[in-house]
C-alpha cells in the first residue's frame, strides 16, 4: 500500500492521511519509518492521542527512550518522563528537571548532540497551545548538504565539531549568571564529524547551535563557517513551519533535521507530550564509512 500523504513543501514535511487506528496498529511503520527518512517531518492531523496511545505509536516506529540520564555539576538525574512522556513546559511546575533548559528549545538544533549515538526520531503532541506563536520548524539538513558545491562537500566532510551545552544555551540566555553558565560548562562535550553519512548512503550536515567550534581552525573562521552553514540550512528552500492545532502529531528525523520552537507569550502554559525513539547509529564520517568497509 502507498501511504496517502501530501507534501507540505517540495523539501521537507509531509501531512500523512491516517487515522488513530491505522496509526495504532503498527500496520505501516515501516512505511512511515521511509516515509519519515525521506521527508524528514511528518504531520498527522485531528488524532488526540492519549499517552498511552503515544507511547504506542512511538514503540511502533523505534525503540522508546525510558530512563533517565545525570546531569552536569550537581549530579541530578534528569529522567526522561513517565515511561517515555515528557512533559515539554517551561513552567517549572509541569516539569522541574527539563523547565530551566527548555528555553534554547528556540534556537535552531537537534537533539542528543552531546551522545554518541543520538536519537533518532521524535514524537510531538500539544497539551496546551500558547495563544500566541509556539510554531515549531523544521529544517533538512540532508537536503541543505545536497545542495553544496562538491568541492565545500569533500572540504566538510573532513572536519570535526565539538558540542557544548554552553554554546546551545548562552545564545538563548546572554543575561545568565555565573552559577548558570559554571553548571552548562560542567556537561560533557562532545566531537562529532561535521558531515554524516548515513547507513543508507545519504549524507546530512550535523548542525546544531550547540556546534562550539570546528576543531584545529581558529576560533574567527570557525565561527563565520558554522554561522554560514547555519544561515544556509535555514533558508525557506529547506524549512517547514508548522502552525499547531491540537489533535496535532507531528513526528521528525532527529538524524538528518533541526528544528525550533517560534516565540510565545510570556507565562504561557504551552505544554507538549513528547516521545523519544533511541538512535540507532552513531555519527560517522564519509571516510570512517569507506574504512570501514575495506
Amino acid at each position: 500500500m502507498t501511504l496517502p500523504t501530501v507534501d507540505l513543501t517540495p523539501r521537507i514535511g509531509s501531512e500523512l492521511k491516517l487515522d488513530k487506528a491505522a496509526l495504532l496498529s503498527g500496520e505501516h511503520s515501516a512505511e512511515i519509518r521511509k516515509l519519515l527518512v525521506d521527508r524528514g517531518a511528518i504531520v498527522v492531523r485531528d488524532l488526540h492521542l492519549s499517552d498511552a496511545e503515544l507511547r504506542t505509536v512511538a514503540r511502533t516506529l523505534g525503540d522508546l527512550r525510558i530512563g533517565g540520564a545525570k546531569r552536569g555539576a550537581d549530579g541530578k538525574t534528569l529522567n526522561e518522563g513517565d515511561e517515555g512522556i515528557l512533559k515539554v513546559s517551561l513552567d517549572p511546575k509541569v516539569n522541574p528537571d527539563y523547565a530551566r533548559f527548555l528555553f534554547g528549545n528556540h534556537l535552531w538544533h537537534m537533539d542528543g548532540t552531546y551522545e554518541e549515538v543520538p536519537p533518532f526520531a521524535t514524537l510531538f503532541t500539544p497539551y496546551r497551545l500558547s495563544e500566541e506563536g509556539g510554531d515549531t520548524m523544521f529544517a533538512s539538513t540532508y537536503a541543505a548538504y545536497e545542495d553544496l558545491p562538491a568541492q565545500e562537500q569533500a572540504w566538510l566532510e573532513t572536519l570535526r565539531v565539538v558540542h557544548t551545552m554552553q554554546a546551545a544555551l548562552f545564545p538563548a540566555k546572554r543575561n545568565c549568571t555565573p552559577e548558570e553558565f559554571a553548571i552548562w560548562c560542567s556537561y560533557p562535550e562532545r566531537s562529532h564529524p561535521l558531515v554524516w553519512q548515513h547507513r543508507s548512503g545519504r549524507k546530512s550536515l550535523v548542525l546544531s547551535t550547540s556546534g562550539a567550534y570546528v576543531e584545529g581552525m581558529h576560533p574567527a573562521e570557525s565561527h563565520d563557517l558554522l554561522q554560514r552553514l547555519m544561515i544556509h540550512a535555514t533558508q525557506d528552500e529547506y524549512v517547514y513551519r508548522h502552525k499547531w492545532q491540537l489533535g496535532d502529531l507531528a513526528i521528525w528525523d532527529n538524524t538528518g533535521a533541526m528544528h525550533r520552537a517560534m516565540p510565545f507569550e510570556a507565562g504561557s502554559k504551552r505544554e507538549f507530550h513528547r516521545c523519544t525513539l533511541n538512535g540507532e547509529e552513531p555519527v560517522t564520517a564519509p571516510g570512517e564509512m569507506a574504512e570501514a568497509a575495506a
